[in-house]
């Protein structure tokens, strides 16, 4: 077997075999098939697509390619969820503890923040003391006590899929449904989850622009997780305004404890519960949505769902203190006002300039691994929808840094906004569920 064959293959639109997609990626992980080989795979994918069958076999490959982590020792159904990214998401942290509330064990493997999207991982670091590293045994333990954990994700954790995505970055392939699907459920796979909720962002703030790709790429994942066992269903949700209104990390845990003490924004709680629900149904903690949304209500009302992550903070070392006292979290020493240049209606905000702005703040990276400043970030005091008065303030910078990149934040904040006479269509937060069934639009009730 000769990988150019097996690019030759796909090159001309033939589905491959099992055997010929190990192959090719086990020999890129030893490093015998290079990387340009590699890259004419991708782009062969690109125009070609794949199967499900063949989706499938790529994710078992790329899963395999690394360790696995056994959660067999947890009883009940571990059930894992993944956003695809948007900004001011925040929400693994309150769908995370109301799962568990509800008696779903939650082994979440999470990833830092790149570009304008935030990690769940640079979140919970705001938290003082809070550790992401765990070992193995120690993560599992944990889930057995408390029902939940939220780790970083291992080094050793579908290496395949972080050698293919290095490559897809740089040869214009990173857009292939197909590749995208399979470096999703790979680490969810190899993360032992026995089922998987996806909330898959759309919009100006996420990187499917639009509903019928983010639908696209929904219905390959719920393929994949149906062809290898694991349950999966996936919430098509609103990227086109940030997701709350805080934008920044020690900010993000901030609103996250208000919408854990029922005091969140609205949007974040509606969106975190929806996505419970799901957990809930997949986990076998509820038979239907219309069950699990008034047991998680409860929990959220009743206190345990907060006191759920309090537990969490304090099992990974975490000042479980900033549970009743946010002010704790770190916090930027500057505010400054984006002002309304004009009276009207909120018309549109672009969510990625928001997320670009809060990323020149110090709030998030533009390259792998770079520093950045847990305290800054912004707060929004208008969205779509709302009347503004000229010189109101649209949102909030929280800054530390001073110089040109507080400047040029400023700047694409304020042009973040657009400020009409009428107010908008408003767009649905919730847009459409997939499962095994196949797509379902929401009714206006739903949404």
């Amino acid at each position: 077997m000769r990988a150019v064959d097996i690019i030759r293959r796909k090159r001309d639109g033939h589905e491959l075999t099992a055997r010929e997609i190990a192959f090719l990626i086990e020999g890129f992980v030893r490093g015998d098939i290079p990387d340009y080989q590699m890259s004419a795979f991708a782009m062969a994918v690109l125009f070609r697509g794949m199967t499900d069958a063949e989706t499938a076999e790529l994710t078992l490959a790329m899963a395999r390619s690394g360790s696995q982590l056994d959660l067999s020792g947890i009883p009940g159904v571990k059930v894992d969820k993944h956003s695809t990214g948007g900004v001011g998401d925040k929400t693994t942290l309150v769908v995370a503890s109301l799962a568990a509330a509800a008696g779903v064990p939650v082994a979440k493997m999470s990833g830092r923040g790149l570009g304008h999207t935030g990690g769940t991982i640079d979140k919970l670091e705001s938290i003082p003391g809070f550790r992401t590293e765990l070992k193995p045994e120690a993560f599992i333990r944990q889930v057995r006590e408390i029902g939940l954990a939220v780790a970083g994700q291992s080094g050793d954790l579908a290496p395949a899929d972080k050698k293919l995505y290095a490559l897809r970055d740089v040869t214009a392939t990173v857009e292939s449904i197909p590749l995208i699907a399979s470096s999703v459920m790979s680490k969810k796979i190899a993360a032992g989850a026995d089922a998987i909720v996806l909330d898959v962002k759309t919009g100006g703030g996420a990187f499917m622009k639009t509903l019928e790709d983010a639908e696209r790429l929904a219905l390959a994942m719920v393929a994949i997780g149906r062809l290898v066992g694991r349950r999966t269903a996936a919430v098509i949700s609103d990227m086109d305004q940030p997701l709350g209104r805080a934008i920044g990390n020690a900010l993000e845990v901030r609103e996250a404890i208000a919408a854990l003490r029922g005091e969140g924004p609205e949007d974040l709680t509606r969106l975190c519960l929806a996505l419970a629900a799901h957990m809930a149904v997949l986990g076998g903690r509820a038979a239907s949505l219309d069950e699990a949304l008034p047991l998680l209500e409860r929990k959220l009302a009743s206190g345990e769902a907060l006191e759920k992550f309090r537990r969490l903070i304090a099992a990974q070392g975490g000042d479980p203190a900033v549970v009743d006292d946010p002010d704790r979290l770190p916090s930027a020493p500057r505010r400054i006002a984006v002002k309304a240049e004009r009276a009207g209606c909120v018309r549109r905000i672009d969510a990625e300039k928001l997320g670009l702005a809060a990323m020149m703040l110090g709030a998030g990276r533009a390259v792998k691994d770079a520093p950045i400043d847990h305290s800054v970030g912004i707060v929004l005091g208008r969205k779509i929808g709302d009347r503004v008065e000229a010189g109101e303030a649209l949102a909030e910078l929280h800054a530390a840094r001073g110089g040109e990149a507080e400047a040029e934040a400023l700047r694409l904040a304020a042009e973040a906004f657009e400020i009409g006479d009428e107010p908008p269509a408003m767009r649905p937060l919730i847009l459409s569920v997939v499962t095994e069934e196949g797509v379902r639009r929401m009714d206006s009730e739903e949404r």
